[in-house]
């Protein structure tokens, strides 16, 4: 069969046949999607123009390509009567294109995003979706509906990670569920060449370890490392401004020189990573998981968890082994019985997981010099933390707890919270009176007798919590706690705060509008005249 035959054509030939998606509601597929999967020998129509599907044979998995998608095909095209124009098993050698590209008919494009990996379909192809009125196309008659039998043999993610070509990404094989992330720690296989195949970087046989963040080989690599799953296997092609630019670089570690203005391609695996997270939200405290843990629970507040432990300083001298001697070391999370990086850190882990945590001097010892076991801490040092999360116990939920074991642990928790804010201890103060506020919960039922105990409970916690926050600043969430006894005043008369209560919230309340005035008034003298009031 002659070239001009063939599916695909001109770009003005496409533009004149390919349809204005725009005029439609629908998306590509999404009649098919709606609709309960076609069996073999069903024909239904997927678009409203007119476009019908009979499956032939169904494909593997779930998975179907999308428009930007490189897609395999081997397909035989017919007129209505029969009469074939076109086939690339005549030839022995299957389409390649990108789905949504105008190079094949349109008709083509949307059957195809329907279609899984091995499928086999027949699209019955209304002239709109077809060539349309346009003249020239060898066997096809101006006009004419068309039939295809198309099989899906394979296809490649295309992914433009920067929305301006600048960098393609060709996926060749999928990785796992693990995205990298930009903290993370990779190890990346690579090879770069240039357009006319020429070798000019690549990791060692083991593959290159390094942080996402910090950057390597070029300005590219981090971004398209973003965008990959653990296992996933892609060829990138990158243009000069993501790559060496103008200046190129020079022959290194044996390699030739990359010249100037030269577009790369770049094959690449992400073999493994470990996780980074960001555990204080300041980068003060980063835990890179080592090994993952099992389950979903983490510990929380309040909670004793047993866990083993080497710290060493960033020279590498340990100052203290924990857990190791047959007794695990035991702590219970927020209260302070570690440092606070360490604090935070474990109560993100999973049971059995392992992990590095590195603590900074504020959430470690600060501007001190302290005695551990095995050595000195010296001022503002980093610390290094190995630490593997042995086990911990799981407080009651709540919803576990009869009505007398909540209250009782809200009492607990409220003078823990008590204590707290006698020390000074305020934000660890609030947490309590918020914990111990969450056993007592306004939504849960109370049973007889318990009704008036609690409401009153859940005063004292409100006015607690309320001078925290006056201690810390919080002057809005102040008023919101305070203005909840007159709610209860207003509610139930029966179960009203104490005259004692009352007068202290009345107090408390005073306090919050002359303490954030004033709080207000230093602010605007620290700003200047002109400074806003926050």
């Amino acid at each position: 069969m002659a070239h001009s035959s063939r599916v695909t054509f001109s770009s003005a030939a496409a533009r004149a046949a390919v349809v204005d998606d725009d005029d439609f509601d629908e998306e590509p597929g999404e009649v098919i999607e709606s609709a309960p999967p076609l069996r073999v020998g069903e024909e239904r129509e997927i678009h409203p123009s007119g476009l019908k599907k009979k499956l032939l044979r169904a494909g593997r998995g779930w998975e179907t390509p999308v428009f930007g998608d490189e897609v395999t095909v081997h397909y035989v095209g017919r007129l209505m009567d029969g009469s074939k124009f076109d086939s690339s098993r005549d030839r022995g050698d299957p389409l390649t294109f990108k789905l949504g590209n105008g190079e094949v008919v349109s008709g083509l494009d949307h059957g195809l995003v329907t279609m899984k990996k091995g499928e086999l379909a027949l699209f019955t192809v209304p002239a709109d979706l077809g060539y349309g009125s346009v003249v020239g196309i060898q066997g096809v008659p101006p006009g004419a509906d068309l039939q295809f039998e198309v099989e899906l043999v394979a296809w490649l993610t295309v992914v433009d990670i920067c929305k301006d070509g600048g960098i393609i990404k060709k996926i060749m094989f999928s990785g796992d569920d693990m995205q990298a992330g930009d903290l993370d720690q990779v190890t990346v296989k690579y090879q770069v060449r240039l357009s006319d195949g020429r070798l000019v970087a690549e990791s060692p046989e083991g593959g290159s370890e390094f942080y996402v963040n910090e950057g390597h080989l070029c300005e590219a690599f981090p971004k398209v490392l973003k965008t990959m799953r653990r296992g996933e296997k892609a060829v990138v092609i990158v243009q000069p401004q993501y790559a060496f630019g103008e200046h190129g670089r020079e022959a290194e570690n044996g390699f030739q020189a990359i010249p100037s203005n030269a577009v790369l391609t770049i094959d690449v695996e992400l073999v493994s990573l470990k996780p980074v997270v960001d555990v204080s939200g300041d980068l003060k405290v980063l835990k890179k998981v080592l090994r993952s843990g099992e389950g979903i629970h983490r510990p929380k507040d309040g909670e004793a968890v047993r866990i083993r432990y080497t710290a060493m300083l960033e020279d590498g001298t340990t100052f203290e082994k924990l857990g190791f001697d047959g007794e695990l070391f035991e702590f219970v999370i927020d209260e302070e019985q570690v440092v606070a990086g360490l604090d935070q850190a474990v109560g993100t882990m999973l049971k059995g997981e392992l992990s590095e945590v590195t603590v900074k001097p504020e959430y470690g010892y600060g501007n001190d010099e302290t005695k551990r076991d095995l050595a000195i801490v010296p001022p503002c040092s980093t610390l290094i933390y190995q630490v593997e999360m042995v086990d911990f116990t799981k407080e009651k939920e709540p919803w576990e707890m009869s009505g007398p074991e909540k209250i009782e642990a809200a009492e607990k928790t409220k003078k823990a919270g008590n204590d707290l804010y006698k020390i000074g201890k305020f934000k660890r103060a609030s947490k309590k009176y918020e914990k111990a506020m969450s056993y007592i919960n306004e939504d849960e039922p109370l049973e007889s007798g318990e009704e008036k105990l609690v409401k009153s409970l859940r005063v004292t916690c409100w006015l607690n919590h309320a001078a925290c926050c006056l201690k810390l600043n919080n002057f809005h969430e102040a008023v919101k706690l305070c203005s909840k006894g007159g709610e209860i005043t207003a509610n139930n008369t029966e179960t009203a705060p104490t005259r004692e209560q009352q007068k202290r919230c009345k107090a408390l309340c005073q306090h919050v509008c002359i303490n954030e005035k004033r709080h207000r008034y230093c602010i605007k003298e620290a700003q200047g005249r002109e400074g806003k009031w926050r």
